[in-house]
Order: C-alpha cells, then structure tokens, then sequence
C-alpha cells in the first residue's frame, strides 16, 4: 500500500492549497480531497483500495495540550534561533528533543488504537 502525505502549503497568492505526495510526485488541490484525487489520477498504479487517516494535530488523550503548546512555543522558538545563526539552551533543547520523543510515541500509541478499531 503506497504511503500518502497531504499537508497544507501557503500558495503564492496567500492562500491555503494541499499538496498530496508519496515518493516523488506531487499533487496540488484546493481542498486535501482535491489533491489526493489528483496524485490518484498520476498514478495509475496506486491501489484501488485504501485507508485514509486524518490526523488534525490536536490535543487528544496520546499528547495532551500542554504538550502540545510547549512543543509549538519551542518549535517557535528554536526556529528564530536558527534564523538569527543562535542556538536554544541545553534545557530547552533538552525539552524539545523530550517533546519530539512524546509526540511520536503518541503517533505510534494513536496507530495502535485505530488498527485495534478495524
């Protein structure tokens, strides 16, 4: 089964477009639908048969919202520290390297319980 991404990307006219993409190709629509029929649509090889998860990045019972906006205040954070050449502390670099850790356990921890549902 082929491994499909769509994320959200600002157009060049300021609006929000969806690019589907699995290996290679790319696909843009207007809405996360639109994009993923049009990557179908190149890619004639793809299996007819899938399942779609859509995951809206918000809190839920596998990483909570105080996760959730600590991970954001120090995503924020380190990326104006890269842009200015800085770094973050070794404390918050420590708790974001933590934080990434959670937040991916809690994507396995959210596969294992929509797998236990089909």
């Amino acid at each position: 089964m082929a491994t499909i991404s769509i994320l959200p990307v600002a157009s060049s006219a300021g609006r929000v477009e969806y690019q589907a993409v699995s290996g290679s190709r790319v696909a843009v629509g207007l809405s996360a639908g639109q994009a993923l029929d049009a990557l179908a649509a190149e890619c004639p090889e793809m299996e007819s048969e899938g399942l779609v998860i859509v995951q809206r990045f918000r809190p839920d019972r596998f990483f909570p919202a105080e996760q959730q906006q600590r991970l954001q205040t120090l995503m924020k954070r380190w990326r104006a520290a890269r842009d200015h050449g800085e770094s973050l502390s070794e404390a918050e670099r420590a708790e974001l390297d933590s934080l990434v850790a959670a937040e991916l356990e809690a994507t396995a921890r959210r596969a294992s319980a929509i797998a236990e549902g089909l």
